[in-house]
């Protein structure tokens, strides 16, 4: 039924929230109009570009492919999350400095899948770093400067 809307509860950043969300609203689109959080970006819509990268309960995934009804429960972690604070991460730190942002439409997206790698391995290889972010396209930076960004960081983790 299009006209069917579920309230759905979950954590959002840290926080608990809620919101009545239509059965067919997407991840992406939620965090965006129910929330404001536009650093998650809309690309191809088909789970290509990685733009859309956030975490689910810690792993990251493309929110154009998920339902909001899906999240019910669970635990949402978008690129403002990262730094609740607002100030910078070591990783978001990196990519400026590294000059891995350009255009910047691929940056919330490739730091979260980055994010979650050195979550799970603080020390990757270039190797598993390509890997990590081989899910999100990047159209200005060619990749090297990226991957120097999540090394400069996995280098400073002991």
């Amino acid at each position: 039924m299009p006209g069917k809307k579920s309230m759905i509860r979950f954590t959002l950043n840290g926080k608990a929230v809620e919101a009545s969300v239509p059965s067919n609203m997407l991840l992406v689109e939620m965090i965006r109009e129910h929330f404001g959080l536009t650093g998650t970006k809309v690309g191809c819509g088909m789970g290509e570009c990685g733009a859309c990268t956030v975490h689910l309960d810690g792993r990251p995934v493309n929110s154009c492919l998920i339902l909001a009804c899906q999240v019910d429960g669970r635990s949402v972690t978008t690129i403002e999350g990262l730094s609740p604070d607002g100030e910078p991460t070591k990783l978001q730190r990196a990519f400026v400095e590294e000059g891995a942002v350009q255009c910047g439409f691929c940056t919330p997206g490739m730091i979260m899948s980055a994010a979650a790698l050195l979550e799970e391995n603080p020390s990757p290889g270039e190797e598993e770093i390509r890997e990590a972010i081989s899910g999100n396209l990047c159209r200005c930076t060619g990749y090297v400067k990226i991957v120097k960004a999540v090394q400069r960081v996995s280098e400073k983790k002991e």
